[in-house]
C-alpha cells in the first residue's frame, strides 16, 4: 500500500518539538500499554452504551478518544492478533491463519506466526523499547519457534491456547501456562493473575527506557474447563463468586456469569492504569484499550445494536470498541467517528516511537497526522476474509458475503445496524465491490507465496 507522507511541518512538530526523536531516552518518546480484551462487544462497555458498568475503561473514555468506527482485523482470535501484532492482513499470513488455531490435536501443531512474519513488538525492542506480553498468544503453541520470545517480546507471563481453565491455568488438562519459555503451575484466578503481571512489569519501569506492554487477557472469553464425568474437555464460563453477587440482578445466567468475568476484567485494567499514575508513567504512555473482535451471545456477549457477532463479518464482528488516552496529546473526551483499524497501530505507533517501519510492507495506515493534527487520511479499502466469508469497506460503503453466499450492501452512514440491504438497487456497485476484493484475495495469496518461497 501506499505510505502517508508527513508534511515539512508534523516533521518539525514531531522530530524538533521533543515528541520524537531517533536514539532518544525513554522519557522523550512515548510508553505503549496495549490493552486487548476477548470476546467482548459494543454491548460488554458501558460507554458504548452496555447494560453493566465498566467505570475504568469508561475513564479512557473520559480522558481521551472514543472511536466508533474501528475495526479488527478478523471476528476471530487468531487471524485478529496476527493482523493486531504485524499490520498485514491474516490473508498473508504465511499459514493462512483465517481460523482459531487449536491446541488439541495435531492440525494446527506445526502452524503458527513465523520467523519472518514482523511484529510490531520486534521493531520496538531493535529501537530500544522493553517488550512484555502478559496474557492470550494464540499465535502457535507446542513448539518454541512460534512462543512470544521468539517474535520481540522479551518476555512472556500467560498462555498460548485460544483460551484456558480460569482457576486450574490449563487447556482442558493440557498445561499452558508460561513464564518466558518454561510451562509453570500457578494458583488463582486467571484475570487476577495477569494484573498481578502487568502490574510488577510497570513497578519495575523507569524513565531510562520506554516499554511496550501488550496485556491480552482473555476475559472476558469462556474458559476451557474438563469434565471428569464425560471424559472430555468443554467451554465453561467462570467468574468469582464475589463478582457474581456484584450482577445479581442480571437474569441470564450465562449472560451474568459474563458481566461477571467482565466487571473483574474491568478492575483489572483499574489496578493498571492505578500503577501508572502512581509511578508517574501515565502523563508519558499511550493507552490503547480494544477487543479482539465482537461478542459471542452464545457466550453470554452482546453487541448491542450492530447485527451480526463473532465469526461473521457483519459490523458486530468487526466493529469492537476502541480507546486511545494520552495526556496532552490526545483531546479528552472527545468521539472520533472516522474509520480506524487494528492494522494502523503498527505504522502508528513505530512512528511514534521513531523506529523506521519503511522496509515492511503494512496494510494500515500511519495515524499520527489523523490523531496530532487532525488532517484528513488518503482515501482506502478495508478488506476481511473468514474460510466461507468476505467483505470490505471504502468510504460509507460496505460489502459483505456471508458463510451462505449470500451477498449484502450496506451504507454504513445511514445503516449503521446493517438492516438495509441495497445490493438490488445498486447492483453495478456491488459487482465492482465483489471484483475488488476477488482481486484483492487473489494478490495476497500471490505476494503470500512469493514471501514463502523467497524465505
Amino acid at each position: 500500500m501506499s505510505r502517508t507522507i508527513l508534511s515539512f511541518p508534523l516533521i518539525a512538530l514531531l522530530f524538533c518539538g521533543g515528541l520524537i526523536a531517533p536514539g532518544a531516552r525513554g522519557a522523550e518518546r512515548p510508553n505503549i500499554l496495549l490493552i486487548f480484551s476477548d470476546d467482548q462487544g459494543w454491548g460488554d462497555v458501558s460507554c458504548y452504551h452496555g447494560e453493566f458498568p465498566t467505570p475504568h475503561i469508561d475513564r479512557l473514555a473520559g480522558e481521551g478518544l472514543r472511536f466508533t468506527n474501528w475495526y479488527v482485523a478478523s471476528s476471530i482470535c487468531t487471524p485478529s492478533r496476527y493482523g493486531l501484532l504485524t499490520g498485514r492482513y491474516p490473508s498473508r499470513s504465511r499459514d493462512r491463519l483465517l481460523g482459531a488455531l487449536m491446541s488439541l490435536g495435531e492440525s494446527d501443531a506445526g502452524r503458527g506466526i513465523h520467523r519472518e512474519e514482523t511484529t510490531i513488538a520486534e521493531v520496538l525492542q531493535t529501537a530500544g523499547y522493553r517488550t512484555a506480553l502478559v496474557g492470550k498468544w494464540h499465535l502457535g503453541h507446542g513448539a518454541a519457534r512460534f512462543l512470544p520470545t521468539r517474535h520481540g517480546f522479551d518476555s512472556f507471563y500467560g498462555h498460548t491456547a485460544g483460551c484456558i481453565d480460569f482457576f486450574t491455568m490449563r487447556y482442558g488438562v493440557k498445561p499452558d501456562w508460561y513464564r518466558d519459555e518454561q510451562l509453570i503451575d500457578e494458583t488463582g484466578y486467571a484475570t487476577d493473575l495477569l494484573t498481578d503481571e502487568a502490574v510488577r512489569f510497570l513497578q519495575a519501569q523507569s524513565d531510562e527506557h520506554p516499554f511496550f506492554l501488550y496485556l491480552a487477557y482473555n476475559a472476558p472469553h469462556f474458559g476451557k474447563g474438563y469434565d471428569p464425568g464425560k471424559r472430555e474437555v468443554t467451554n465453561i464460563m467462570q467468574a468469582k463468586p464475589t463478582d457474581l453477587a456484584r450482577v445479581a440482578d442480571i437474569e441470564d445466567p450465562t449472560r451474568r456469569v459474563f458481566a461477571a468475568m467482565t466487571l473483574s476484567l474491568d478492575d483489572g485494567i483499574g489496578r493498571v492504569l492505578q500503577t501508572l499514575r502512581e509511578r508517574q508513567l501515565d502523563g508519558n504512555t499511550l493507552v490503547i484499550f480494544m477487543t479482539d473482535h465482537g461478542g459471542d451471545p452464545d457466550y453470554g456477549g452482546s453487541n448491542g445494536p450492530l447485527r451480526g457477532e463473532k465469526a461473521t463479518l457483519f459490523e458486530g464482528g468487526i466493529r469492537v470498541p476502541c480507546l486511545m488516552r494520552w495526556p496532552g496529546k490526545l483531546d479528552a473526551g472527545a468521539t472520533a467517528d472516522w474509520v480506524g483499524s487494528s492494522l494502523d497501530l503498527f505504522p502508528t505507533i513505530c512512528r511514534l516511537a521513531g523506529a523506521d517501519a519503511s522496509e515492511f510492507s503494512l496494510d494500515g495506515q500511519d495515524l499520527v497526522p489523523r490523531l496530532l493534527e487532525g488532517a484528513d487520511l488518503p482515501a482506502r479499502e478495508l478488506y476481511w476474509e473468514l474460510d466461507n466469508a468476505a467483505a470490505s469497506r471504502t468510504g460509507p460503503w460496505k460489502y459483505v458475503r456471508d458463510s451462505d453466499g449470500a451477498e449484502y450492501l450496506f451504507n454504513l452512514d445511514r445503516d449503521r445496524d446493517e438492516q438495509h440491504n441495497l445490493g438490488v438497487e445498486q447492483s453495478r456497485l456491488l459487482m465492482r465491490f465483489r471484483h475488488h476484493w476477488q482481486r484483492w484475495q487473489t494478490e495476497c495469496r500471490q505476494s503470500s507465496v512469493g514471501e514463502n518461497e523467497a524465505n
